[in-house]
């Protein structure tokens, strides 16, 4: 199994190291993928090296695509290459996106008619692009399971676990 995991500047550190060592506990290899290969910093000083430029990815090479919190996700969303592989993800994989993630797919148009939690500050934005929005620690509505926020990670993780798993009849 393979994950593919968006990363910019100002990620929330919580929602991306945990899901990631997560993910590597259960054997599934993780790539970092970001809009340039250079160092990047998050919200709470810690520092990471992406793997892979968004630009290069091949979504079938992957079975997940998880979109961690923070202000990362503003600097995402405005990049098309991150856009068309969370689109292809919507279509064709599976999608775990917590907190500010939501913004990357409403901006690829993957949230009209779901149901999905997100940061209480981006409700009124997945309701504007026409998803149910539902302040609960996780929700699945197909193959994208949404997550308020690092506080609900432990509940997260486990749905982004167990949603993979369904997905690859693990």
């Amino acid at each position: 199994m393979k994950a593919l995991i968006f990363v910019a500047d100002q990620f929330e550190d919580l929602t991306l190291f945990l899901p990631w060592y997560r993910l590597r506990e259960e054997g599934v290899r993780v790539t970092l993928a970001s809009p340039l290969l250079h160092g990047l910093t998050g919200m709470h000083g810690y520092q990471i090296e992406p793997n892979l430029r968004i630009h290069d990815v091949i979504p079938s090479d992957y079975d997940l695509l998880l979109i961690p919190d923070g202000l990362a996700c503003e600097k995402l969303r405005i990049r098309e290459a991150a856009v068309d592989v969370a689109r292809t993800f919507a279509q064709d994989g599976v999608i775990a996106a917590i907190g500010h993630g939501a913004q990357v797919l409403i901006s690829a148009g993957c949230l009209d008619g779901r149901t999905v939690t997100c940061s209480p500050g981006i409700r009124d934005d997945v309701r504007a692009a026409g998803a149910v929005y539902k302040d609960l620690p996780f929700v699945i509505d197909g193959n994208i399971v949404t997550g308020r926020g690092p506080d609900d990670l432990p509940e997260f993780c486990r749905a982004m676990i167990r949603m993979l798993r369904v997905e690859l009849r693990v």
